[in-house]
């Protein structure tokens, strides 16, 4: 026990903590995703008041013996900042936070389809095999984890695929409400846009909602798309991005390029090249994904955009980049210029030209 003695004993017990907190730190995303599962936020939501625990174990139809365990777990909840706890009359009340407003379902950008599937066993089991990527294999963990690739296992497993496109629909319909709200200029004065890899085409109807004279096309993978019907200025193609984009004034691309490697974006930024207009004509592509910014991003954003950057080394062959990264992609690509625009948070709008 002579290593904490003296000066350094304080140290050392933060940085148990520091390693405690970092060892429990899945436990809180799994306990979220617990209180989803639950209904818990709509519940409080739809109760049009702060929720005593009695009302909410009653409102969950559950034994009143569990109570002491939703009270543990609320108490978890509450301290990571998703619920808050005031006092009314003698009684505790829980109340939602701008967090777990995003969990609900009645609100119009609601998230919680994205938790889901980010912690869904699928995605959360490839982690135990991380540490292969470092002794030599070749095989990615969620290929060890699930013995095939993440797109072929969404293709086999109809139930994931569609946890998956209602997870980022749900993103979608969160960044575009900013994008068509903040940045709608960018998308005006233009005739038509093709949407890669847009889904059930989620980003495609925001933005034909806000630019009614905007013709949309989504294109995506047979799996995603055969079922789905155009409707007004939107039409669904099926295809593969590798090697054909429709042709368009706009080429969008939202949270497509970090699920692949450098050369794999090289190549669906050459297809894009060539499905727009020339520089002259105004023809760009426009491209919603994290640019990685260390040194000058908040703490919590930064932390989540490098663990999105692990989820990509562990599921993908993709990465989350930095600007030098997205420059070097560009100009191999041949595109001559571009220009970020830091406005989405934990993402950016980059406006690529020909």
């Amino acid at each position: 026990m002579e290593i904490i003695k003296g000066d350094g004993t304080n140290e050392l017990l933060e940085a148990q903590s520091h390693i405690w907190n970092y060892t429990f730190n899945y436990i809180t995303s799994m306990s979220l995703r617990c209180a989803v599962q639950l209904g818990i936020p709509d519940i409080i939501d739809n109760h049009d008041k702060p929720v005593t625990l009695s009302e909410l174990v009653k409102a969950l139809s559950i034994p009143q013996v569990k109570s002491a365990y939703v009270y543990r777990l609320m108490r978890v909840l509450v301290h990571s900042g998703f619920f808050t706890l005031g006092k009314i009359h003698e009684h505790e009340e829980y109340m939602l936070t701008p967090s777990s407003k995003l969990l609900t379902k009645n609100h119009a950008t609601n998230i919680a389809p994205f938790l889901l599937m980010i912690t869904d066993p699928v995605v959360a089991t490839p982690f135990h095999f991380m540490t292969s990527l470092f002794q030599g294999s070749e095989v990615l963990p969620m290929e060890v984890a699930h013995g095939m690739t993440f797109w072929k296992y969404c293709n086999q497993h109809s139930e994931f695929n569609q946890l998956f496109n209602t997870a980022m629909a749900s993103d979608t319909n969160f960044v575009m409400s900013v994008v068509v709200k903040e940045y709608k200029t960018m998308f005006e004065g233009f005739r038509s846009l093709v949407d890669v890899g847009g889904g059930i085409g989620t980003a495609a109807k925001a933005i034909s909602k806000a630019l009614p004279h905007l013709s949309c096309t989504v294109l995506d993978l047979p799996h995603v798309v055969s079922n789905m019907v155009g409707n007004g200025n939107i039409e669904y193609v099926s295809g593969d991005m590798f090697k054909y984009v429709p042709s368009a004034d706009i080429v969008l691309l939202k949270w497509i390029l970090h699920d692949w490697n450098d050369e794999e974006c090289v190549k669906i930024l050459q297809r894009c090249r060539e499905a727009i207009p020339a520089k002259d004509k105004g023809g760009k592509v426009i491209i919603i994904d994290v640019v990685v910014d260390c040194n000058k991003g908040k703490f919590q954003a930064t932390e989540a955009q490098l663990c999105f950057d692990i989820l990509m080394m562990v599921s993908l062959t993709g990465k989350e980049r930095t600007e030098k990264e997205w420059e070097k992609l560009f100009m191999q690509a041949g595109f001559t210029s571009y220009k970020i625009t830091h406005g989405l948070g934990l993402r950016s709008i980059i406006e690529v030209f020909p």
